[in-house]
């Protein structure tokens, strides 16, 4: 009896030991940037050549991108439904801030962009939130306004379907050595 009463005494601890030290916690705090204090909603204005909005009368960096305020700070980014407040960090930099060139403030202040006049228009928040799937959907700025850029030359817009070759209509190819009903 006393041999039985040792074997599970024994396999008790050998089976609650490891669970208990095998309890590891890690906490890794990434402290959260400094809230910006806004007196209203902010005004946007679109980047040139991009679909990337940006807040330009504050010091620091905010952008609006698919429906999503990004914000850098100290070598992390962060990102947030809201201008103002839920930031939380982002594990990589977003793609879109490759297409954002490092002096477009200059160009905002100066008014221009690749040496045209830009005649930005700020956005309100509101009308921002309002439109900027179907500006986006239906390529608003580069079609009807060209960015507010005057001058600046257009790219050429296809459309998303591909069109036939040539004269072809599609259902009219016939392959190599195939007559159509025409020429029967």
């Amino acid at each position: 009896m006393k041999k039985l009463f040792y074997a599970t005494a024994l396999l008790i601890l050998l089976f609650a030991a490891p669970a208990s030290i095998a309890q590891v916690s890690v906490r890794i705090n990434i402290p959260l940037p400094p809230p910006i204090v806004f007196p209203a909603p902010p005004h946007v204005v679109i980047i040139p050549e991009t679909d990337v909005y940006v807040v330009p009368d504050i010091q620091d960096e905010i952008y609006f991108v698919g429906g999503w305020w990004w914000r850098p700070w100290q070598g992390r980014w962060y990102r947030s439904r809201y201008y103002d407040r839920g930031w939380v960090v982002n594990s990589f930099p977003p793609p879109f801030y490759k297409t954002v060139p490092p002096g477009w403030r200059n160009d905002y202040r100066d008014r221009r962009w690749r040496g045209y006049s830009w005649q930005y228009e700020k956005i309100p928040h509101d009308r921002l939130h309002k439109n900027w799937r179907s500006w986006h959907h239906n390529r608003y700025w580069e079609r009807e306004r060209s960015w507010n850029v005057q001058g600046m030359p257009r790219k050429q817009y296809r459309d998303s379907k591909p069109q036939p070759r040539s004269s072809q209509r599609p259902g009219d190819y016939r392959g190599p050595g195939k007559q159509g009903k025409k020429g029967r």
